[in-house]
């Protein structure tokens, strides 16, 4: 078996398949694994290309990490506790009580000193009506979240400060555009079904480190033949299987996994019926981050509300900085962010981080970073359900992963490791459980590659931007 694209759904689709019993390759076009997480040193100093949070209910990604040993170098809290901060105001934490779900939730909720009492009042309703929701149903995918919270008696500000605090950091879009039924996915399954679901987790170390250097070491233990900076430049059906094309190199497999974004799958096998998995379109990531002279929160992350900032990570330890504070502020659906220019963007949230943590105003930023995943997600808008495939394609043999299929999540890490794990399983059904072989054969005699040729990042690298 061949797996193309070396993110996690690729690292989780190569290692199902290999614990299945099938022989692997996997090859991947960049230098390293672990997708869109990954780590770049500076001054020293080791930043995130972004900031990713998970979920006590991300089962997947939890067995994931313990696959890949690295379930040590994360931190799960023991209790929900989300602040909430707002520029010249007291914070409000969003907290679990325990009590069973939902009312797990009440006590913080009724406390929520971003909304006046009237709004406070009025989110039970909504929270009621979303757990009689079905993710699973096709029609909640022909609205979005924010139409349908106003149809239940949420003010703008509700929606502003509370619904949308949530769905923008999971969906990667605001309210107004995030379809319906990823909205009820993520308020059922990480806060309404289970008192424990919510649990905020994130990692404790480099991500580059966490995925990649981890997933690289379970890999070869597990028999996986890794091959980076191999871009493929085309996969086709030969007799009862597949060849594989990457550079001079052609691998024979009885089946191909194809864990890239929706648009390379696409173009690598225009006969899969991915078309409209293309069309998916993307909502971009950008990060800043700031290395202060000195320590102006306790907090280890945070959310904002009122604010240009949206989350704020304290990444000190992680960095590796032995002095001051390295904070992450991380902006999803950061559209109007992307044609910034980096300094501008670290005078802009080193002043709004001054209206949050009061102690940052007397601070001085002895660096700053920009990072900007432009394809971070799928836009996940009303209509998109229907453009994610599962695993099968029309091609038999040939099997897709990502965030963007149909895993029932939204674009996150669970989603991805998901993906990777069905595509893994169905590629096996389709071997009938036995072993199979990735061979290399001789070499095309006019083989080459294109230029965007797939791998498991989209062409167009995220831009790093520093600003001493």
């Amino acid at each position: 078996m061949v797996v193309v694209g070396g993110g996690l759904a690729g690292i989780s689709a190569a290692l199902g398949a290999a614990d299945g019993g099938a022989r692997v390759t996997l090859l991947e076009r960049r230098s390293r694994l672990g997708g869109l997480t990954w780590s770049f040193q500076r001054k020293g100093l080791w930043f995130d290309n972004g900031q990713h949070l998970f979920l006590r209910c991300c089962t997947a990604y939890l067995a994931f990490l313990r696959r890949l040993g690295a379930d040590g170098e994360v931190r799960l809290q023991r209790r929900l506790d989300l602040p909430v901060l707002a520029p010249r105001r007291p914070p409000s934490h969003l907290r679990r009580a325990d009590l069973p779900a939902p009312f797990h939730l009440l006590p913080s909720l009724a406390g929520y000193r971003h909304l006046p009492v009237a709004d406070r009042l009025r989110l039970g309703r909504a929270a009621a009506a979303l757990r009689g929701l079905d993710p699973g149903d096709p029609a909640l995918d022909g609205t979005t979240f924010a139409g349908w919270l106003r149809r239940h008696g949420q003010s703008d500000r509700s929606i502003e400060r509370l619904w949308g605090l949530i769905v923008l950091a999971t969906v990667n879009l605001p309210a107004e555009e995030a379809s319906l039924a990823m909205a009820v996915k993520v308020f059922r399954t990480g806060l309404l079904d289970r008192a424990d679901a919510g649990d905020l987790g994130w990692s404790t170390v480099p991500l580059g480190r966490l995925h990649g250097d981890r997933a690289a070491r379970a890999l070869a233990a597990a028999g996986v033949e890794v091959v980076t900076g191999s871009a493929v430049g085309a996969v086709r059906p030969e007799g009862d299987g597949w060849v594989v094309v990457a550079g001079d190199r052609r691998l024979r497999a009885d089946s191909v996994v194809l864990a890239t974004p929706p648009e390379q799958a696409a173009r690598l096998a225009p006969a899969a019926g991915l078309a409209a998995s293309a069309g998916l379109g993307h909502s971009p990531i950008v990060n800043v981050h700031l290395v202060l002279d000195r320590k102006v929160t306790d907090l280890p992350m945070a959310a904002c509300v009122g604010s240009p900032v949206q989350f704020v990570f304290d990444r000190t330890a992680a960095a590796g900085a032995i002095r001051g504070q390295v904070l992450a502020i991380s902006l999803s659906a950061a559209d109007r962010y992307l044609g910034r220019r980096p300094e501008a963007l670290v005078a802009t949230f080193a002043g709004a981080l001054g209206d949050v943590f009061p102690v940052a105003r007397t601070a001085r930023v002895l660096d700053g970073v920009v990072t900007r995943e432009r394809a971070a997600t799928f836009r996940a808008v009303p209509g998109s359900g229907a453009r994610r495939p599962g695993p099968v394609t029309a091609q038999p043999g040939l099997f897709v992963a990502g965030a963007w299929c149909a895993t029932g999540w939204p674009a996150t890490m669970e989603g991805a490791v998901r993906s990777g794990a069905s595509a893994a399983a169905a590629a096996l059904r389709h071997l009938g459980s036995a072993s199979t072989t990735s061979a290399p054969c001789p070499p095309a005699p006019t083989a080459t590659v294109p230029v965007g040729a797939a791998g498991g990042h989209p062409a167009d690298a995220p831009a790093l931007e520093g600003v001493a």
